[in-house]
């Protein structure tokens, strides 16, 4: 089954996700969610495949969170209906739960993202906002909390204080202040957005792949032990990065002054 709620093209070794609900302003319906992680599969098992873009349709939103207007639906739906929708959540593996994701994600903000529209650019490894962008977890003010993760990883991302202070009032963030609490990369103009990640993209795919796989599983994982218990550790993308061609393929090129030519292998 393919849905109308995503655009997916890749090129040069890269995902570009788009959330196509504009008029919805990207919020996550159950269809939505489905055709996310379908994508996000595609993604983790094409080796073709290096590093993902995820942002939203037209200049509003990024993602405005759940579809509220969707829950009230349910209430009316039918019993076929209600059944479509129980299977598409049921084979949902969503963003906020791959939680050792192995290829970079860059989130490209490129309006609001609330709700569950934050929790999937905190599930990113990188945010790259438009300047009128604003970010928050406004749940409490419609009784809900933010579940999908978003109640553990602000205060992870920005800090306890700052992150209580969005969290128990709802509050939005402007980009700006985003950026200077740690939780964006860069703010930049609308009319730059596309270009700024461009040149991320670009970064990143000068890296060997399989180096960059390694060094993000290491960075994330290591977060969960105390310092010297990570640096003992073992990581699987590092074992794999050691054995790989294009291990050998980046002090080969530095010998020869030329470009690496990766393989991802």
């Amino acid at each position: 089954m393919k849905t109308a709620t995503t655009l997916f093209e890749v090129e040069d070794h890269v995902a570009w996700i788009t959330l196509n609900r504009p008029a919805a302003m990207n919020s996550l319906n159950p269809e939505l969610r489905w055709q996310l992680s379908e994508h996000l599969n595609e993604v983790e098992q094409n080796d073709d495949i290096w590093l993902t873009v995820i942002t939203g349709a037209g200049d509003r939103a990024f993602c405005a969170g759940a579809d509220l207007k969707h829950r009230a639906r349910e209430r009316d739906a039918s019993d076929e209906q209600r059944a479509h929708w129980q299977k598409l959540t049921t084979e949902t593996k969503h963003i906020i739960e791959r939680w050792h994701f192995a290829k970079p994600i860059i989130a490209m903000v490129n309006g609001f993202a609330l709700g569950g529209g934050l929790e999937v650019a905190m599930a990113c490894d990188i945010i790259i906002a438009a300047d009128h962008a604003e970010f928050g977890l406004p749940e409490p003010r419609r009784g809900l909390i933010a579940g999908s993760a978003g109640v553990h990883r602000l205060p992870r991302q920005i800090g306890l204080k700052p992150a209580m202070g969005y969290l128990l009032t709802g509050r939005h963030m402007t980009a700006q202040r985003a950026y200077e609490l740690g939780l964006v990369n860069e703010v930049v103009p609308l009319d730059q957005l596309k270009s700024t990640v461009d040149g991320y993209v670009a970064d990143i795919r000068r890296c060997a792949p399989l180096a960059v796989r390694a060094t993000k599983q290491a960075s994330m994982r290591g977060l969960d032990s105390s310092l010297s218990e990570a640096y003992y550790q073992s990581y699987e993308s590092e074992l794999i990065r050691r054995d790989s061609e294009d291990a050998q393929e980046g002090p080969k090129a530095f010998t020869e002054k030329r470009a690496p030519v990766w393989k991802g292998k």
